[in-house]
């Protein structure tokens, strides 16, 4: 048990009103136990109430003992998964997590109908968003190993490589690296980029195509995730221009990270000038999102987010013009707010690149 961070989340916890809460997605339950457990169709659920008691339950085939500070309460298949827990939850309401399986919540309802359920993710949401200095190294050492592997991407790109080869290549990288697993990389060549979310197929790369690297995976459990946009023997003005609009943003939004900065602010910012450059409506998504032991998590940096900057944070900032059966242009870094700015976590140059 982290007890550091589970006094954190007890105090928002009380902030919040909330005397229970059940933590079952992996990340969290990593984050406040130190144990990472997969547990599929399986149950498993830390119970903590406000005042720091704690109790795990899960199946004994996760292969976890009782500890002085941290009671495992265990079940066998076949037997009903939710019966200790419901024994053990206090009468009124309790904070279930936003992943927790409704066939669980519900067979908890069944026994209990006392309890009622209310969102419960908040207190160990907010005190992620926040890292501590030992979190703070891993995301550092992990975008280093970033940087690292998309340069072999680049150097990598040749007549006649497909999208799925650089693929393959950047997960080879990272398992170098120390990555905990290979990941969906995206690479897409020309038309292609301008699909956000497109992964890697067999298209061949040609003359003129942009390339989008945007590559991510966990190293120690902590993600790192970037994205560098190069082109391929020429560029055309018009993607010179995108291109600089897109870095322009991707800049002016990083200058501005700090301290009691609304998040929703920088994208305004990056949104401002795509839009004053004539792009506006081929920015299709938020600027960025937390990042940590998950890759997508809080905070949110969009136009519709309430949170302000605050010493710790990890989030992406990465705007984006996508031209359907053209090309694409998306530039990411991860950046931390420290004391008084901004850390860029990655190193990568973003100067336009043309590879030959």
């Amino acid at each position: 048990m982290n007890m550091e961070r589970i006094q954190r989340v007890t105090a928002r916890m009380k902030e919040a009103g909330l005397d229970q809460i059940l933590v079952t997605a992996t990340t969290s339950l990593y984050y406040l136990t130190g144990y990472w457990v997969e547990p599929h169709e399986r149950m498993i659920a830390l119970w903590l109430t406000a005042g720091g008691q704690a109790v795990l339950f899960g199946n004994e085939i996760f292969g976890l003992s009782s500890t002085p500070e941290l009671p495992f309460v265990s079940h066998k298949d076949g037997d009903d998964p939710v019966a200790d827990l419901a024994l053990a939850v206090k009468p009124g309401r309790l904070g279930i997590d936003k992943f927790w399986y409704s066939k669980f919540l519900i067979g908890l309802m069944e026994h209990r109908p006392d309890v009622t359920p209310v969102h419960g993710s908040g207190a160990v949401d907010e005190t992620r968003m926040t890292k501590d200095e030992a979190e703070r190294a891993a995301m550092r050492h992990a975008s280093a190993m970033n940087d690292q592997v998309v340069h072999a991407a680049i150097s990598a790109v040749k007549e006649g490589v497909r999208e799925n080869e650089l693929a393959a290549l950047v997960n080879r990288e990272f398992l170098a690296r120390g990555a905990d697993c290979e990941g969906t990389q995206l690479v897409c060549f020309g038309p292609n980029g301008a699909d956000p979310h497109h992964s890697g197929d067999s298209t061949v790369l040609k003359p003129g195509d942009s390339i989008i690297f945007d590559i991510f995976t966990p190293i120690s459990r902590y993600w790192c995730d970037m994205t560098r946009t190069v082109f391929y023997q020429t560029v055309s003005d018009k993607q010179r221009q995108v291109y600089e609009l897109v870095r322009k943003a991707n800049e002016a939004a990083e200058a501005a990270v700090r301290p009691g900065v609304p998040l929703s602010q920088l994208d305004g910012i990056a949104r401002g000038i795509i839009t004053d450059g004539g792009y506006g409506p081929c920015f299709t998504h938020r600027l960025g999102h937390g990042c940590g032991i998950d890759c997508h998590e809080p905070p949110d940096v969009s136009g519709a987010s309430d949170a302000v900057c605050q010493p710790g944070m990890v989030f992406s900032i990465e705007p984006g013009i996508y031209l359907p059966g053209e090309f694409g242009v998306r530039i990411e870094d991860l950046v931390m707010v420290t004391e008084d700015g901004c850390e860029v976590l990655n190193k990568y140059p973003k100067d336009l690149k043309i590879v030959p």
